[in-house]
């Protein structure tokens, strides 16, 4: 992958490069946001990694500009800012993945390969695919197996961003987030509830399951191996 790595830090952006190149990655690196939003726009990367807390330009207005004028490339938000409220403030600008720092180049790595994997979208993307799982965004459609799946929208809604973050760790709190578009009271079991019918309709009677329970941590949307 050609990839725009967007860190201050020279020690951190050093150990980047050295690891992702090490693993088969072509790196370029910006040292401040202004830079990196230039650099961004100008060529077609496959992934963007993007400091949080950057000069000049901080990483999350970085992002809103991006996604403002419709550039779809991925982004890998890192950050030492690890809260709950933090990650889903980056994904909620248009992030596709958020690692806190430290981290381990072991889970870098792992997670740019399940960028990599993910289906691409863009501003003219109307279908998703993942196994034999497929969603047509216009129709309001999904299919497994060629076999047509009846959702409600919010069980619609609900897959469309598992699907859009497949191989990822998704929490309770993003889904609260990105699915019903606020906070909930920690007690319910919305968010299990839904999930629980959802997977009783892609996966129930399937060799394959996709959907998976990470406990303790949130759910997500795994492609086979």
């Amino acid at each position: 992958m050609k990839i725009l790595l967007i860190e201050d830090d020279v020690a951190t952006a050093a150990y980047i490069l050295d690891g992702l190149s090490a693993a088969g990655h072509s790196l370029d690196v910006s040292a401040n946001g202004r830079d990196g939003l230039l650099r961004a726009s100008e060529y077609p990367w496959d992934l963007l990694i993007v400091d949080r807390m950057l000069p000049e330009l901080d990483g999350v207005a970085l992002m809103r500009a991006l996604r403002g004028v419709k550039q779809q490339v991925p982004v890998l938000f890192l950050s030492a800012l690890g809260g709950v409220h933090d990650r889903v403030t980056g994904l909620n600008a248009g992030g596709d993945d958020y690692l806190v720092k430290p981290f381990a180049m072991e889970e870098l790595v792992a997670r740019v390969g399940a960028l990599a994997r993910r289906p691409r979208t863009d501003a003219t993307e109307t279908q998703l695919r993942v196994a034999d799982l497929e969603m047509n965004l216009l129709s309001h459609r999904v299919y497994r197996a060629d076999q047509e799946i009846d959702l409600q929208p919010r069980e619609f809604k609900l897959l469309q961003f598992l699907m859009q973050h497949v191989d990822q760790v998704v929490t309770r709190a993003m889904l609260q987030e990105r699915v019903w578009d606020f906070h909930f009271d920690p007690r319910t079991n919305v968010v299990e509830s839904h999930i629980s019918r959802l997977r009783g309709k892609i996966d129930k009677g399937r060799d394959v399951e996709l959907i998976h329970t990470i406990r303790g941590v949130g759910y997500c949307l795994r492609a086979p191996a």
